[in-house]
């Protein structure tokens, strides 16, 4: 390949005209086990099994024998709160 066929393919990659393939994809966050809801939710571990136990984020709790995974944002969406982390 000579040099200018080599500059051709370099200047004819970035044409404007070409779309890139661009995919919106949600990224989800999980927070596992009580110690987990406890730092979502800024309390401590008993509050955070009061929370659990109370059933008000059963949606977003997916708990198989002791494994607790907890998807971030529908619990806090759950909960009446707008963002996570400590307050």
């Amino acid at each position: 390949m000579t040099g200018e066929e080599f500059l051709f393919l370099q200047n004819d990659s970035r044409q404007p005209n070409l779309e890139p393939n661009v995919s919106v994809k949600e990224d989800k966050r999980y927070v596992y086990g009580i110690k987990g809801l406890a730092m979502l939710f800024g309390c401590s571990k008993p509050t955070a099994n009061r929370i659990k136990q109370s059933k008000k984020i059963d949606l977003a709790i997916t708990q198989i024998g002791r494994k607790i995974i907890v998807d971030a944002s529908l619990a806090l969406e759950l909960a009446g709160r707008k963002s996570g982390g400590r307050r």
